[in-house]
């Protein structure tokens, strides 16, 4: 007796290692898939309420992502194949990395020159110009829509932020529809470029969409934004505000800085178009470069000290004395250290927790609803709804994992709603939850739900505008 039961457990293991040899074991209707689908759930909903409950992003999704892992490795080890877990979570952890230097480069080269103070620049032409409410208002937009292409939407958002309450100061009503206003322009300028977004960058690097093929996105991108801020511009005030006067001296090698930063994407892209390299490459040469920069910089501090203090002190000018007594050397791994880190140990959290959960077989069951009982326009334009719900980054990570067949002009769609759809709610962005702490008080989740159907009329309207304009790509 003990011997048959012997050879039936050895049966069925080998018929076990057979189906894994094949492909993962489908684990959704299992204890294992559905502890692991609630233990996400439950991490991502202390998420959205990082505003409320003062935890940061990262945490609840670290956990979750190592939980996960171990029921799918506990599962696969209780079935004799522990290997198949290991290659495939080194696989996810792959994607991630490429994506994580990538993204701590561009972080770098942004805090440099914030260090350098070519934001604070920029803040102080705006307030001296004695721009009236409705014309910075419009101003405000524009630069984020094209600032965001290269800086990043949150980014961007954060520094007009700055602006706008620097001039408005206690005018909360200008505030929080100006807030509005950036958070519209700075996710929809993300959307048609590959550094606008994490998700832009993320199907750049797939391979799905090439560098200039993001362009496509322009007109309904600026569609998206334009319709919504003409309506919100009636609201606007036809008044000035107290005048400013701010002076910003720029540090030295702050225009420098930008220029390296603008030949390093230069850099990834021709590595990329050319060569079919990853971009993280010509990022990480980038790196390099500053590095360099920055060496040059220390050498060259003593004698360009020596040369303005001599010109202050021909100009009796004892306050810029006092200044260049408090310079330091420009340090390039200070710039590293003051990345947002949590923003990127959330992005490992959720590219390892939906790794996991397409590893137990639920991004098939997804991918079949959305993309086989539905067609693929209608679910491209539903899951841009839904990422104002849920953050973006793991609904583009799902399908790009998904893989489903699309053409070309589908998943250029799925780029911009993920883009743009993250505008509809305050919580759909990371620009919206960053501007909501900001301008803490005056923006909030009331203020930008008052404008969600303007919005939702731009998300339609440069959804349509797509698939008009790029038709011959569908």
């Amino acid at each position: 007796m003990y011997r048959k039961l012997g050879v039936f457990l050895a049966l069925l293991l080998a018929s076990v290692s057979a189906h894994a040899a094949v492909g993962p074991i489908d684990l959704t209707g299992s204890a294992v898939g559905i502890v692991a689908l609630v233990i996400f759930a439950v991490a991502y909903f202390m998420v959205m309420l990082e505003e409320k409950i003062h935890l940061r992003k990262s945490k609840p999704v670290l956990v979750a992502a190592g939980l996960i892992w171990i029921l799918i490795a506990w599962y696969y080890q209780s079935a004799g194949v522990p290997g198949v877990t290991e290659e495939s979570f080194r696989h996810t952890l792959l994607e991630f990395a490429e994506l994580m230097l990538f993204l701590l480069v561009a972080m770098t080269y942004i805090n440099a020159l914030e260090e350098r103070r070519l934001f604070d620049g920029l803040r102080a032409w705006m307030v001296e110009k004695g721009f009236s409410y409705k014309q910075l208002f419009w101003l405000s937009g524009v630069i984020a829509f094209f600032v965001s292409p290269i800086a990043d939407n949150l980014t961007t958002a954060l520094l007009l932020c700055a602006v706008i309450m620097k001039v408005a100061q206690d005018d909360k009503k200008f505030i929080a529809i100006s807030c509005v206003n950036i958070v519209v322009a700075a996710n929809a300028g993300g959307a048609f470029s590959p550094f606008g977004d994490i998700t832009t960058l993320m199907v750049w690097q797939a391979g799905v969409v090439e560098f200039t093929e993001f362009f496509a996105l322009f007109i309904p991108a600026a569609i998206s934004y334009v319709i919504p801020a003409f309506f919100m511009s009636l609201a606007i005030p036809d008044r000035k505000p107290a005048s400013l006067v701010e002076h910003v001296e720029l540090k030295r090698g702050a225009l420098r800085i930008l220029t390296l930063f603008l030949f390093t994407i230069a850099t990834a892209v021709v590595l990329k178009t050319f060569l079919h390299l990853p971009p993280v490459v010509g990022m990480m040469m980038g790196l390099g470069y500053l590095q360099f920069f920055g060496y040059f910089l220390r050498m060259t501090l003593p004698g360009s000290l020596a040369r303005k203090r001599a010109m202050a002190e021909r100009q009796g000018d004892q306050k810029k004395l006092e200044r260049l007594g408090g310079v330091v050397p420009f340090d390039v791994f200070s710039r590293v250290s003051r990345a947002e880190w949590d923003t990127l140990l959330f992005f490992y959290g959720v590219v390892m927790c939906v790794g996991g959960l397409g590893f137990m077989g639920y991004l098939s069951i997804m991918s079949n609803f959305l993309y086989l009982e539905w067609n693929a326009t209608a679910a491209n334009i539903a899951l841009g709804v839904i990422s104002a719900v849920i953050d973006n980054i793991p609904v583009m990570f799902a399908v790009l994992t998904m893989s489903p067949e699309m053409s070309h002009g589908q998943w250029l769609l799925i780029t911009l709603t993920a883009g743009i759809g993250g505008s509809l709610l305050s919580i759909g962005s990371a620009a919206g939850v960053a501007l909501m702490g900001q301008a803490r008080g005056a923006y909030t989740f009331a203020s930008h739900l008052k404008w969600a159907p303007v919005i939702a009329l731009g998300y339609g309207a440069g959804v349509i505008a797509h698939l008009y304009i790029n038709n011959s790509l569908f």
